[in-house]
């Protein structure tokens, strides 16, 4: 087996913990070496580190799997999948639709598995993972005995590895239209066409959380996408829900959403622009008790934080201008770049040009079938914000 030696003093991050070796970390590698297979990992001095995935294509070039010297074949992958699958059932319990497998937090890099009622969706994001996805089709069909499984492989950051966008069935044949549960609501998930997997499973909690807040309220969400937050808040019991959603298919199955659980008419989705529609909600004096801003990821990278803060500051600056007093803001980011300390300033600036006093009632992250691995600061991603907007003399 290949071993891969790092840089004198490039070692710190790794022995606390950390799964990534880069290619600027690494001094040399000695013996031969295939890409997408496993190599040992040691310190410049030849101590142990661990054991992982290379990939010499890649600026990401290790992906470490174990801290031991076990061996990484079929029996390994099955150990892990029952660990992540045994880790779900314990904090989620049974559930329609759960993250079953969530990469490096669960040992196993690169890799996702969602679990939508009888069907399963996998992403194989780096080339080892890719190599063995045959290998993990078949655990994964013994394991969790789906009626289809399918490749979400169109996730850009694969061509970081040198991989082939690409979905389709790896097992099964499958309407990929599927009904799941969340609660109180049902929702159609397209496994095909949806964003990320085909649902955004990440937001469950959050969901919940918000909804509590909507009984008898005026609602206006963001950002809405195919309408969960706002099927929520409207079984929930809110007065009234409006959706804003730039994507006219996505419009049309949150009206669909709406439909299927009995709240249309509480409900209404206007497809535009949410900064332009913020803006036109205050033109005309619109006012909400509770409003909830999801938007996709302004930052994708460090090189575009501060433009991306710039877009959070409006959309939370124009929310909190259409909220009442005492009004309810969810706001969300998904973006590891902007945490919650950059979220909690980006508020607080928009609340003094908006001349309000805002307190925190809780921030949030990730659903928990989403594990955060502490080594691994780039596995926790989603910070929800729930805070109330006072009048400036309060």
């Amino acid at each position: 087996m290949a071993t891969v030696v790092l840089k004198a003093n490039r070692d710190q991050r790794v022995t606390s913990g950390y799964l990534w070796v880069f290619a600027g970390e690494i001094a040399r590698i000695e013996g031969p070496v295939e890409d997408g297979g496993v190599v040992d990992v040691r310190t410049y001095r030849g101590g142990w580190i661990g054991r992982g995935f290379i990939n010499r294509n890649s600026a990401l070039t290790v992906r470490l799997v174990t801290f031991g010297h076990e061996a990484i074949d079929e029996a390994f992958f099955r150990r892990r999948l029952q660990d992540a699958l045994a880790y779900r059932q314990r904090v989620v319990g049974t559930q329609s639709a759960v993250r079953g497998v969530y990469g490096e937090a669960d040992g196993l890099p690169a890799l996702i598995v969602d679990r939508y009622g009888p069907r399963v969706v996998v992403q194989t994001l780096a080339l080892a993972m890719d190599l063995r996805k045959r290998m993990l089709v078949e655990l994964l069909t013994d394991l969790l005995h789906p009626d289809a499984i399918y490749e979400r492989n169109d996730a850009p950051v694969r061509r970081l590895e040198g991989l082939p966008l690409q979905s389709g069935w790896l097992q099964g044949d499958a309407d990929p239209v599927v009904e799941i549960e969340e609660e109180r609501a049902r929702f159609l998930v397209d496994v095909a066409r949806g964003q990320k997997t085909g649902f955004f499973l990440d937001q469950r909690e959050n969901r919940l959380a918000a909804a509590a807040l909507c009984e008898g309220a005026t609602v206006l969400d963001a950002f809405c996408y195919t309408g969960a937050f706002a099927v929520h808040a409207a079984l929930a019991g809110a007065a009234s829900v409006m959706g804003i959603e730039s994507s006219d298919e996505a419009a049309a199955m949150a009206r669909r959403h709406a439909t299927l659980n009995g709240v249309e008419d509480r409900y209404t989705v206007t497809v535009a622009n949410a900064f332009d529609e913020l803006r036109r909600l205050q033109s005309v004096h619109a006012r909400f008790d509770v409003i909830i801003l999801d938007p996709p990821p302004f930052a994708r990278g460090k090189e575009t934080v501060d433009r991306a803060l710039a877009g959070y500051k409006e959309i939370n600056l124009r929310a909190l201008k259409l909220l009442r007093p005492g009004g309810v803001l969810i706001t969300c980011s998904c973006s590891h770049h902007v945490g919650e300390a950059l979220l909690l300033d980006v508020v607080a600036a928009a609340a003094v040009d908006a001349q309000r006093t805002v307190r925190l009632i809780e921030s949030r992250g990730q659903s928990r079938d989403h594990p955060v691995h502490l080594a691994m600061p780039e596995t926790r991603y989603l910070t929800c914000l729930i805070l109330e907007a006072r009048g400036r003399s309060t």
